[in-house]
């Protein structure tokens, strides 16, 4: 029987993470011209776009898509979640996404989306499963990583860009699979001091 990880200390943080993108697509078009991911504007000092851009949306589409993306993980992996990590690691894979859409794909003037960050939420999650045993915590990281593969190699769904009216950042995907994987390195290099 699946049970869902209601307490406060798990839901809280996906709670907040939806509520912000959904006010902040309440508030388009004001808040893509003040917070999206825009190349020419962060070169020009507006840095808070680096962490910002990521909460935005194209279209209601997309917003949906992503806030299920949202409760999918919780409800696979809302166990682990403690509301300040998660808040801090998310806050840590969308400045990794962008710094690597900005270093890494300098002919990406505009992105939004959460797509990028929950890529990194996913592979976090796969590992705590694989660390607690759960033996599709090793199923689920194999099949994120396979997703990733064939996004790299097939390119991205036409359906989907179609659907959220815009090109899918397939390496923002891959960005934020890296910043996961990232988090888990210096948590197992944290253990293995303390240890």
């Amino acid at each position: 029987m699946l049970r869902l990880p209601y307490a406060l200390p798990h839901s809280l943080g996906p709670i907040i993470i939806c509520v912000i993108a959904s006010m902040l697509f309440i508030a388009e078009p004001s808040s893509s011209m003040w917070l999206a991911f825009d190349r020419e504007s962060i070169s020009q000092g507006q840095w808070w776009r680096v962490l910002t851009g990521n909460f935005l949306h194209t279209n209601f589409n997309h917003l949906l898509l992503n806030l299920a993306a949202v409760v999918l993980l919780w409800s696979l992996h809302g166990q682990y979640y403690r509301t300040a990590h998660y808040l801090l690691m998310l806050g840590l894979f969308s400045f990794g996404v962008s710094a690597g859409i900005y270093y890494f794909e300098p002919e990406m003037q505009w992105y939004v989306g959460l797509s990028g960050i929950l890529h990194g939420v996913f592979v976090w999650g796969a590992y705590q499963d694989i660390k607690y045993d759960v033996t599709s915590g090793w199923i689920l990281m194999v099949g994120v990583w396979a997703k990733i593969a064939n996004e790299q190699i097939a390119g991205p769904s036409g359906s989907i860009a179609e659907l959220i009216d815009a090109s899918v950042a397939i390496d923002a995907h891959l960005f934020g699979a890296f910043c996961g994987l990232l988090v888990i390195i210096c948590s197992l290099i944290k253990q293995q001091k303390n240890g």
